[in-house]
């Protein structure tokens, strides 16, 4: 199906582009929320007379869009959520609990406009796209912990699933240490285990 846009659409066009689509694609998505026409000879005359309009409240959105994401841009939200030793999550943070940590810090994004290729799966500072217009689109960082003081840690660059190795292995040697120093188990005199 030929479609005439009406907002730049990414990769497919800008606006006054006439593009072919599928029709499924054209009929669910660009028609029904106003992002295209159908491409006819009376649609074409009606965009024609009507593309200053349409190129002025994409301005304005895309204007909104920017002041808004100046606001966002580089901001980091924490996400506190269970997960087992090796950082894999419990489950997944997907768009929706992107959407939800922005909006409880003040922000204004809704799910449809954070773009996640695939679900976080484990924990750690991540980079989150969030288009909030056609044209402007903005990067923010979520942290995912176990704890307040585990994503304090990450914020600071600490991985805190390789430190807590870490410690567990200095733990171990330093028992192994304090066992052969004569520490417990020790044994001072064999006259007292006497048979």
């Amino acid at each position: 199906m030929k479609v005439i846009l009406l907002e730049r659409v990414e990769r497919l066009g800008a606006i006054g582009d006439v593009v072919s689509v599928k029709d499924g694609f054209a009929r669910n998505f660009l028609l029904p929320r106003s992002k295209a026409l159908r491409a006819s000879s009376a649609n074409l005359k009606v965009f024609e007379a009507q593309r200053g309009q349409i190129e002025a409240r994409n301005a304005e959105a895309r204007a909104a869009a920017e002041k808004a994401g100046t606001k966002l841009d580089g901001e980091t939200y924490v996400m506190i959520r269970s997960a087992g030793e090796s950082g894999q999550l419990y489950g997944s943070v997907s768009g929706r609990d992107v959407a939800e940590a922005i909006l409880e810090a003040g922000g204004k994004v809704d799910r449809s406009q954070v773009v996640l290729d695939k679900p976080i799966k484990t924990l750690g500072v991540h980079e989150v796209k969030v288009r909030l217009h056609a044209e402007v689109a903005v990067t923010v960082k979520i942290n995912i912990a176990r704890s307040v003081d585990e994503a304090d840690r990450q914020a600071r660059g600490e991985n805190v699933i390789t430190s807590q190795f870490e410690e567990e292995r200095a733990a171990a040697a330093e028992q192994a240490q304090d066992m052969l120093e004569g520490g417990a188990g020790s044994q001072g005199d064999d006259r007292d285990f006497a048979a």
